[in-house]
């Protein structure tokens, strides 16, 4: 009777070992597809502030009372134009005494010519009345120079601001006169993100908007780029440059800046074919018919696709459906995604029968 049981004790460990192999080597029925690739698209979105390609704060030179003020605020003022006049009445007269001592200086040093022959003046005479005539030339390029600088004008030629200066004021190197702005076109300056950097960069459009006009985009050219990148923002500004010929924008303005960076090639798949773990994203791939765990990050989503950045290309097989049944090393069996039945709509016609 023992020599029975044993057998049946036999039978019984054999049967389960079989049935425990057949179900470790079954295999799980999912779906998979190759990823498609996108271009992953980018927005960035920013704030710019737009600034005259030229400007410039005027200040006087040199300390003075104000006899003229010759410009109106908000005027457009043309290079060289005088704007403001100081008191310059010993400047004017250091002048013209330095005119008299050239040309008495020019009169001797030519005395001293018409009898160099005669050998009544020695040759370090003739040389002494020559320096006597450059040293006066001098004086007077200097006094010139004064009183040149009694008349503040315009650098360049542009759109003065308001100023608080009228004549009888006094005014010293650190009075503000004025701003000049050259506006007939403007810089938009953004801080764009360290992740672009080698994306957008000189010659590259961006879409510009002005807070005063957010029905007209304006596309703007970048100029330039700075040299380093901020370390705390981890950005870096960007210089664009727009046309403002009708005169409709202002420095200082405030512009939505817009850049759609059409990046590299990414696989997609559906959101659903995304797992998360203790490691963190992966999905699940299909390598000589058995399920592989394979890491990646999500790099943006679009309407229940996720565009991936990981080790996955054109070829691969990447399981879609049935992610949640395997396991790495499990084997899996590919099949056709199931075809979503057809829903009967009964609509009812304007007499409330069914048809």
């Amino acid at each position: 009777m023992r020599p029975f049981l044993t057998a049946l004790l036999l039978l019984a460990v054999t049967a389960c070992s079989s049935e425990e192999g057949e179900r470790t080597e079954r295999s799980v029925s999912v779906v998979a597809q190759q990823p498609e690739f996108v271009e992953e698209e980018q927005v960035i979105e920013a704030i710019g502030t737009a600034r005259a390609v030229r400007s410039a704060e005027l200040y006087s030179e040199v300390s003075g009372r104000v006899t003229a003020v010759r410009f109106n605020p908000g005027a457009y003022v043309r290079e060289g134009k005088v704007l403001v006049e100081l008191d310059a009445r010993a400047e004017r007269l250091a002048l013209r005494l330095a005119e008299v001592r050239v040309e008495e200086a020019a009169q001797l040093l030519a005395r001293y010519r018409r009898i160099e022959d005669t050998g009544a003046l020695s040759e370090s005479q003739i040389e002494a009345g020559e320096t006597a005539l450059a040293a006066a030339k001098i004086e007077r390029d200097q006094a010139a120079v004064a009183l040149a600088r009694r008349s503040i004008r315009a650098p360049f030629s542009g759109h003065i601001s308001f100023s608080e200066i009228d004549p009888g004021d006094s005014v010293s190197p650190q009075t503000l006169i004025a701003q000049l702005d050259q506006r007939s076109r403007l810089y938009v300056d953004f801080a764009a993100p360290e992740a672009v950097f080698n994306r957008l960069g000189e010659g590259q459009t961006v879409d510009v908007v002005a807070f005063s006009d957010p029905d007209r985009v304006i596309k703007a050219t970048v100029q330039a780029v700075d040299s380093a990148i901020e370390q705390e923002q981890r950005s870096y500004t960007v210089r664009t440059v727009i046309g403002n010929s009708q005169d409709a924008f202002r420095p200082g303005m405030s512009f939505s800046v817009r850049f759609v960076d059409s990046g590299v090639e990414l696989p997609s798949v559906p959101e659903a074919a995304v797992v998360w773990d203790g490691d963190g994203s992966a999905v699940f791939t299909v390598e000589d018919g058995e399920a592989q765990r394979t890491p990646v990050t999500i790099s943006s989503r679009r309407d229940g696709i996720v565009l991936l950045d990981g080790d996955i290309d054109r070829d691969t097989l990447v399981i879609v459906e049935g992610v949640q049944k395997v396991r790495t090393g499990q084997a899996v069996e590919i099949v056709d995604a199931p075809q979503r039945p057809e829903t009967e709509v009964e609509v009812a016609d304007a007499r409330g029968e069914q048809r």
